[in-house]
């Protein structure tokens, strides 16, 4: 068939085949044959009905195998030297990014060169799209070996073997080229079980999440009340950037949750129940099917070889099943192997009752820790305040920092000391600095050298930085006889010798050559196969230059040289007046010269090409045996990292210190019966002096010899806001190991910070105002203790006026009463003060203002001073918004009727009463209730301890219900305070 016909036919089979546009694509279903819009629709896969695979090229049926099970991915397939996108994703190429579109009406194709994959990939899953990886197993040499040495089979591919090599997506990358931040990046599987029927009862949780970069995985568990208290506090601390959750599997309040605490870019995985989202059964069986963990031994049971912390949670159902989640997920991006077998897990309590301070998702989101309450960014957070780390998992490891600040006065003190003992001698910092500044994110490469995706460079880096590492500790233990705390000394001590490690890799192969060249040419001696290789290759050089020389004599002339032209190696090139033999093969001339391959030539050519082609293999194989080296020793590898971590965070911490000027103060912690909180000279933390010189300083002090409790007034836009924030974060400064921006700083540690603050409707978890006040506050009276700091900021703004006044009445009552926690309460209610100005137990204090009535101008003085104020000032505020002045004149009218009211009828009150102090309802209250406990025994009842008891199996804190009954040390502190309020009388 001449060429043009052979043109012809191709041209004619192309038109035939784009005729008419694939009916399966103009009507998507799912493998199952679900249409979209169905229940049972799983957009990973897709229908492609028998017929079509006869109509296919082998190329065209390489890539609908791949692009069938995984169609909601954009997948990049490799070609040669390029990487192509066809059909709904090349028009995805164009539409969004306009890539050139090579248009007709099946297989329509962009591409992108190989050498720009990373940057791609990144710019499509920044748009929230799955991208998976096809690439090619075999170069057309290698395809020709195959084939050649009998491989090749009817069955067998007549094109390049191709295979999916990886699915990437925003929540699982690896990848140092498209992580984009050194912030952990979270994957997290979410089992529900709820009771059915029973939905007041504590609804079971079971967590699983992964970090892929760094191959750790956490497992949770817990009972949560109604409001999902500890679910929302793990997603504030978390952030997850992908969930997987079972079809139907989450109750609509967690759901809302969800979507109300994650970003719309949130990649959603719905999944089967059973098939995909496996039961605990399901996914025991499938960790001891596929040995993730290493094989067990004979007569030893399958769990033995698990990780402790997933042998801890493996009788727990919700975990496992989450855990089955993940795994499914995981497999089907072609991670479940790499990232299970690095056996990376820990179990993850979000509150961690025992051992610190507990910052639930509230009050991590009111006093803005994590992200502003603005732009949902880090400006102005506490982490953007105290997080000075230089290297990347020392900046992971101090946000774990500030999600747990420490609970125990001996552990605070203890990072106190090393923090004290780094301000004082600076020469340790500025050598860490100056040494780890520019370390590469180790802890995640050592999680892809696990995985064999790491690049021969990073791991050149990592060798060298590791190296680098060693003598950087042994110059930092010389510091440590100037250090007071022993902690810094133990940390260093505990720093594993890798020098043993180091020298095996350095004896391994030529450095050098590696960094110039890319390759791992290993020394002499230490791989047999490729120095036999070597040999094949040393052979075949003298071959050729023994077959150059026997040309040369039988042409008779001394002017035959070899030429490389592309792919062309050894071409024998010579005039065009020298005569060959017949049996030569011209390849390629010019006026002047001819190039040849004799058959014995070629037969070289042929044999040098495959020696190079098993050169390459070796040299592959070599770099995953390297890798597998380096493996074995990666628990050493990564507690040097956690160890130089954990010294970036208290070097951090004493950054932090140093940067709040003066004046500032370590905190002092005490052990007191009764709690304390003395801050004198506080300021906020954002504040430096010299910068903000007019910020003013506050005095705040709680309990001890004074009241628990502020009742804090105060003029619209006062500050009564920013000292509550202030003061709450100066505790969890202190009690992470931080200097506090104050002259002073004297507390007992707490146990918890409950924050309400704010009036926001919460429209996607479907709660108005009031019921977001509500749920908040309910929260608090069920779990505050002695131990607490409450902080509450105009309770009861959400209704009325007075069922607002009588909420923030009963439950200011309730806190100095019951419960006996420290706090501070802001309010705009007048008479609640009152109320209380007996009560030795709360302060009366108010945020002080100058006020210019003639201007309605309001001159705010934020300073906290004793007292009531006795207005808002309202009306000022709203002449300074620019409210129309007709309108904040009639407003104030109005305002100066009902104060005139109001003051009338307390007059009439006081001449009924002739004139007698008021004891308030709230000391009533308690009077009669000790009265009632006269004759009644000491101790609580079992009914009233059956009434306290919450736990529901997962020992949560008690939950006070109505009038519950109080201890002895309770009904004491009742006595003094109703005798201290008489006694003022």
């Amino acid at each position: 068939m001449l060429k043009d016909d052979k043109k012809k036919e191709r041209v004619a089979k192309f038109e035939e085949k784009n005729s008419g546009r694939y009916s399966w694509l103009l009507d998507i279903r799912d493998a199952d044959m679900n249409p979209i819009g169905s229940p049972d629709y799983d957009p990973r896969t897709l229908y492609i009905p028998k017929s079509a695979w006869t109509t296919f090229t082998e190329f065209e049926r390489q890539f609908w195998e791949i692009k069938g099970q995984h169609f909601d991915s954009v997948v990049f397939f490799k070609k040669g030297k390029f990487y192509e996108l066809y059909e709904n994703d090349a028009d995805i190429g164009h539409q969004k990014f306009d890539l050139k579109l090579t248009d007709r009406t099946n297989m329509r194709m962009v591409g992108v060169p190989e050498s720009s994959f990373e940057y791609w990939a990144a710019q499509f899953i920044a748009k929230g799209y799955k991208v998976a990886r096809v690439d090619q197993m075999e170069t057309a040499l290698g395809k020709a070996m195959r084939e050649r040495d009998g491989a090749a089979t009817k069955s067998a591919p007549k094109v390049i073997r191709r295979e999916l090599h990886s699915i990437l997506t925003a929540g699982t990358l690896t990848d140092s080229g498209l992580l984009t931040n050194d912030m952990a990046t979270y994957c997290m599987a979410i089992k529900e079980i709820n009771r059915p029927g029973a939905e007041h009862l504590p609804t079971q949780f079971g967590i699983a999440f992964v970090d892929t970069s760094t191959a750790e995985f956490n497992l949770a568990s817990f009972y949560d009340d109604m409001d999902r208290t500890k679910f929302e506090t793990l997603i504030t601390q978390i952030k997850p950037k992908e969930v997987v959750v079972e079809k139907g599997g989450l109750s609509v309040r967690s759901t809302r949750i969800l979507k109300n605490s994650l970003g719309a870019n949130t990649i959603w995985n719905h999944l089967q129940p059973e098939a995909q989202f496996w039961n605990a059964l399901d996914t025991a069986d499938e960790l001891r099917i596929k040995e993730y963990f290493g094989a067990n031994e004979a007569g030893s049971l399958a769990s033995d070889c698990w990780p402790a912390a997933l042998q801890s949670v493996k009788d727990n159902m919700a975990v496992m099943s989450a855990l089955g989640g993940l795994v499914w997920y995981l497999r089907s991006l072609k991670l479940d192997t790499e990232l299970l077998s690095f056996k990376n897990f820990h179990v993850y309590d979000p509150v961690r009752q025992a051992s610190t301070l507990i910052l639930d998702g509230q009050t991590l989101s009111n006093l803005e820790v994590f992200q502003n309450n603005g732009d949902g960014s880090e400006t102005g957070t506490v982490l953007r305040l105290l997080n000075r780390c230089v290297t990347p998992f020392g900046k992971r490891l101090f946000r774990r920092w500030l999600c747990h600040p420490l609970r125990s006065s001996s552990a605070i003190g203890a990072r106190l000391d090393a923090v004290e003992d780094l301000m004082r001698v600076p020469g340790f910092m500025e050598l860490f600095e100056e040494k780890c500044a520019r370390f590469p994110d180790l802890e995640r490469i050592v999680s892809r050298i696990h995985a064999g995706s790491c690049k021969i460079s990073e791991f050149l880096v990592v060798l060298s930085t590791f190296r680098t590492l060693v003598d950087t500790s042994r110059r930092l233990s010389s510091y440590t006889d100037q250090f007071k705390s022993k902690k810094l000394a133990s940390v260093l001590d505990e720093l594993p010798d890798l020098t043993e490690h180091l020298n095996y890799f350095a004896e391994a192969f030529d450095h050098k050559v590696a960094q110039a060249e890319g390759d791992i040419i290993p020394h002499p001696g230490f791989a047999e196969d490729y120095d036999a290789n070597n040999e094949v290759l040393n052979n075949l050089d003298s071959q050729f230059a023994q077959l150059l020389d026997k040309v040369k004599r039988e042409l008779k002339t001394t002017k035959i040289v070899y030429k490389d032209l592309g792919k062309e190696i050894y071409q024998l090139e010579m005039s065009n007046k020298i005569t060959v033999p017949k049996s030569w093969k011209k390849t390629s001339s010019t006026s002047s010269i001819s190039r040849y391959y004799t058959p014995e030539l070629m037969a070289l050519v042929t044999k040098l090409q495959e020696a190079r082609e098993t050169k390459n293999a070796i040299m592959k194989e070599l770099q995953g045996r390297l890798y597998a080296k380096f493996d074995e020793n990666y628990k050493d590898w990564l507690k040097a990292v956690k160890i130089i971590a954990e010294l970036d965070c208290l070097c951090s911490l004493s950054k932090s210190s140093s940067a709040l000027g003066s004046p500032s103060c370590r905190p002092e912690f005490v052990d007191n019966e009764r709690s304390v909180l003395e801050l004198e000279g506080l300021r906020h933390p954002c504040v430096i002096p010299g910068i903000a010189s007019d910020f003013i300083p506050n005095d705040t002090l709680l309990g001890g010899d004074t009241s628990n409790l502020i009742l804090l007034t105060g003029p619209n836009m006062g500050g009564k806001s920013t000292l509550l924030r202030q003061t709450c974060v100066a505790i969890i400064m202190a009690q992470l190991g931080c200097y506090v921006p104050a002259e002073k700083c004297r507390l007992t540690p707490f146990d918890r910070i409950f924050t309400r603050i704010g009036a926001n409707d919460n429209i996607l978890a479907g709660q108005s105002t009031f019921m977001v006040e509500l749920s908040e506050t309910s929260k608090i009276l069920s779990e505050a203790t002695e131990r607490s700091m409450v902080i509450l900021d105009e309770l009861g703004r959400g209704t009325s006026t007075f069922d607002g006044y009588a909420i923030a009445y009963s439950v200011l009552h309730e806190l100095s009463t019951r419960i006996g926690c420290l706090g501070l309460f802001s309010t705009h209610y007048g008479t609640l003060t009152n109320e209380f100005e007996r009560d030795p137990n709360v302060a009366l204090k108010h945020m002080a203002c100058q006020v210019d009535q003639a201007n309605r101008e309001v001159t705010f003085l934020y300073k906290l001073v004793d007292g009531v104020c006795e207005k808002s000032y309202g009306m000022n505020v709203a002449h300074m918004a620019g409210v129309p002045r007709e309108i904040v004149d009639r407003a104030e009218e109005m305002a100066q009727e009902f104060e005139l009211k109001q003051e009338t009828k307390r007059e009439e009150e006081l001449r009924l009463t002739r004139g007698a102090k008021n004891v308030g309802l709230g000391m009533v209250m308690d009077l009669a209730y000790l009265l009632g406990r006269v004759g009644r025994p000491d101790t609580a009842t079992a009914e009233d301890t059956e009434m306290e008891d919450n736990a529901e199996g997962n020992g949560d804190s008690t939950t006070r219900v109505g009038a519950r009954c109080l201890t002895k040390e309770q009904e004491t502190h009742v006595f003094q305070r109703i005798f201290k309020a008489m006694a003022s009388l």
